[in-house]
């Protein structure tokens, strides 16, 4: 493998990591917003969280704050490459190194360490100082979109970008399941944001629905800001009594039925 320190490889992988980061959340963001707003819009209607469609002026912002977001996250990328490469992370590349039942074990145990560092990361960013120099720009998406997914100002990506580089240097993780992670990462922030509700009936009382995060519970965040802090999972809400007391009846509101819209 080529020196990563060298400025040309490490500005080589910069770039591809950059086209792949980029790539996924255009990708990923393409298909669920014409998917659910374009191609299956009427199944969905009823299900709309938000008041009123995204203008192109947010989706232009969102973008720009999107591109600017997968550029940090692929200098992240390359500064893990680098430290793998020079042995001062716990990255692995042979399963057999800890055997195939650690491979969803490291997922949970960096997927938790992940929640943990971004619940109070969060909650701290909310503090009034603070939230108009890191968290405005994302909540500047009242009503949010598959779009709002990677919308942060850059010293937010920053924060953001340096939990999984930091676990890895102690967690023993396999390089494919960091990467399986990330996918996971862009999947749920895109749902999340979506401002429209995926999951079936009664998913919010589902032993593993509950512990669930999805476009009702995160967008009641984007509306009420006091509430709902998590990434992934809302046991930390849950636990330190964060969750929206809206959050029920509005899930069971927007999952009671599908109605498809009445044809004009």
């Amino acid at each position: 493998m080529p020196d990563l320190l060298n400025p040309v490889n490490f500005f080589a992988i910069t770039l591809l990591m950059f086209l792949v980061v980029v790539g996924r959340y255009f990708l990923i963001a393409a298909f669920f917003h014409l998917w659910f707003y374009v191609w299956a819009k009427d199944k969905w209607f009823n299900r709309r969280l938000g008041k009123k469609a995204v203008d192109i002026k947010q989706f232009n912002t969102e973008v720009k704050w999107s591109v600017f977001t997968s550029l940090i996250f692929a200098f992240a990328g390359s500064a893990t490459a680098v430290l793998w490469q020079k042995g001062h992370t716990r990255m692995y590349a042979d399963i057999n190194e800890y055997g195939f039942w650690y491979l969803p074990v490291s997922l949970v145990m960096s997927m938790f360490i992940h929640e943990t560092y971004y619940y109070w990361l969060h909650r701290w960013m909310h503090r009034p100082s603070v939230f108009k120099l890191l968290h405005k720009v994302h909540h500047d998406s009242n009503t949010t979109s598959a779009w709002t997914a990677f919308s942060f100002h850059p010293l937010e990506g920053l924060l953001q970008a340096i939990i999984l580089p930091l676990t890895i240097m102690v967690l023993p993780m396999h390089v494919y399941v960091l990467l399986f992670q990330l996918t996971i990462m862009t999947f749920s922030s895109v749902i999340n944001h979506l401002e429209i509700e995926t999951y079936p009936a009664n998913f919010h009382r589902h032993f593993i629905g509950k512990w669930m995060i999805g476009a009702t519970h995160h967008s009641l965040h984007h509306k009420q800001f006091k509430y709902n802090f998590g990434l992934y999972f809302t046991f930390w809400d849950k636990l330190k009594r964060t969750e929206s007391p809206r959050y029920t009846s509005l899930f069971e509101e927007k999952t009671a039925k599908t109605i498809v819209k009445e044809q004009v």
